[in-house]
């Protein structure tokens, strides 16, 4: 899976920001934390929700459990405005 191109991201020093641009058919802003912005970052190119969650633990001092949660919450809302190419 992959983060669809017609979708652009800004982040700045608190928050990330997913545009939708060109042909998206979502119309309006997400905005997230700087670990929201992280996720994005990793599906720039092709992954998977495993090798996400891997990387969220290296990154992070949190249990598997609810990092795995929080990504799965994240990829579901990105999957509701078909942001993600599976």
């Amino acid at each position: 899976m992959k983060l669809r191109s017609e979708f652009l991201i800004h982040q700045n020093d608190n928050e990330t920001l997913l545009v939708p641009a060109g042909s998206a058919e979502f119309s309006g802003i997400v905005k997230g934390n700087n670990t929201f912005g992280e996720i994005l970052s990793l599906l720039k190119d092709d992954t998977n929700e495993s090798q996400i969650i891997k990387s969220m633990c290296e990154r992070y001092e949190a249990p598997e459990e609810v990092i795995s949660q929080d990504v799965r919450k994240i990829l579901d809302s990105l999957r509701s405005i078909n942001a993600l190419e599976e």
